[in-house]
């Protein structure tokens, strides 16, 4: 279609369920990006940014097959505020530019693509959407899907929770909430409605 490509953020605290409202929104053809999977991308073995985690942090934070060991760093950055400065001040800026070219897809058909980020609104990722649209879940359900998908203690995923956006300034940030707490069926509805209103909305003003 002709006009420019808008940009939805979709995020949420961890265990929320961004990726699979994502997943929703690709059932009615809705290109997006996770900014989780760019941020793997640019530490693969053989890349300028997963070297210099190595020289900081030492080689004990590399698997045996050279992959970044993602548990490890995670517990370290976690635990020491400065860690996590030096590593998102690293990060940040090979993230942004890798999503912004993933962002806008050629001969793409709908007018929005989804930037799906965790930090959308700690960080100036937010600078790249036009839109903010909150997945939300009480902290105790976070916890709870946190523990079961990845193994964490309580007490890990707390401090993970800490570090991000309290649930009720996300809530306020949002031009779009979608309450993922209540099942499947009532989350694809909501994302119906969205996507509707978002199509319509955007191809007025393409």
């Amino acid at each position: 279609m002709e006009g420019p490509i808008h940009v939805v953020g979709l995020t949420g605290g961890i265990g929320s369920g961004k990726s699979t409202i994502a997943r929703l929104f690709a059932e009615h053809g809705v290109h997006w990006v996770d900014a989780d999977d760019v941020a793997r991308e640019v530490v693969e073995p053989g890349t300028p940014a997963l070297d210099a985690i190595a020289a900081h942090f030492g080689d004990h934070i590399l698997q045996p097959d050279g992959a970044l060991d993602r548990g490890a760093l995670r517990a370290l950055i976690f635990q020491d505020e400065n860690q996590r400065k030096w590593l998102e001040q690293l990060l940040h800026p090979l993230i942004r530019e890798s999503m912004i070219r993933q962002l806008h897809p050629k001969n793409y058909p709908l007018p929005y693509t989804l930037l799906v980020s965790p930090l959308l609104l700690e960080t100036d990722q937010h600078e790249l959407v036009e839109r903010v649209l909150v997945i939300d879940v009480p902290v105790e359900v976070q916890i709870e899907r946190t523990r079961a998908r990845d193994g964490n203690s309580r007490e890990q995923i707390q401090r993970i929770i800490d570090a991000q956006l309290s649930r009720a300034d996300r809530r306020s940030k949002a031009d779009h909430l979608i309450d993922n707490a209540s099942g499947i069926e009532q989350a694809k509805a909501q994302v119906a409605a969205i996507h509707a209103q978002l199509t319509t909305e955007f191809q007025r003003t393409a």
